[in-house]
């Protein structure tokens, strides 16, 4: 068996890998900017050609003070947003004069078959000013009519009302084995103020 090797003496001066070394790359797909928006939906783009989609989700501010970013799925090219989902979800937070601190699973997030909207913060997000939420949304093999729909989300934001940086994790399987075909994004209250949404497909 031979051994690949990349013939150049530095690093930086890299141009190309070599034969048989791949890695994975996003392609963008779609972008989506809130301004006073009920919710960001994308009924397009997401279908066999990849594997992973990604939605990054970036300064999403609310209008509604100490409200939930959330989102579902659609096997129906968005029509109806409602599949039943079986998720977890942990949190962790650090209070911004140092007051508190956390680190545990926060059963009254997440859902066991439940079809409603999957929150995706722990605490609700601040409207102030200088208040959002950011971070990202993976879900995995959307078109599969064989199995059920993998996802996995990672945020940041600062929360509740005494200044948190509080860190969510939720994950789950949308329990279906009908195509994803659209994914909507909404606050639990009032309008998405401002914030961007970005698709990407994994290659």
């Amino acid at each position: 068996m031979s051994i690949n090797v990349c013939n150049d003496r530095s690093m930086a001066s890299i141009t190309s890998l070599p034969s048989g070394v791949s890695g994975s790359s996003l392609v963008l797909l779609e972008t989506k900017t809130a301004s006073s928006s009920a919710t960001l939906s994308f009924t397009s783009n997401i279908d066999s050609t990849y594997k992973e989609y990604q939605f990054h989700f970036i300064d999403i501010h609310p209008e509604t003070d100490n409200i939930n970013f959330t989102f579902n799925m659609s096997v129906d090219s968005g029509s109806n947003y409602n599949v039943a989902k079986t998720t977890t979800f942990f949190e962790a937070y650090h209070q911004e004069n140092g007051g508190d601190q956390y680190l545990a699973i926060a059963d009254g997030r997440d859902l066991a078959q439940g079809t409603g909207f999957q929150q995706l913060n722990g605490a609700g997000v601040q409207n102030e000013n200088d208040g959002s939420i950011s971070g990202y949304l993976k879900i995995f093999e959307p078109s599969s009519t064989t199995f059920v729909k993998h996802f996995i989300s990672s945020s940041m934001s600062n929360a509740h009302n005494s200044h948190y940086a509080w860190n969510s994790f939720v994950a789950g399987y949308g329990n279906t084995t009908s195509a994803v075909d659209a994914v909507q994004f909404k606050m639990s209250s009032g309008d998405i103020d401002a914030g961007t949404i970005k698709l990407y497909g994994v290659v």
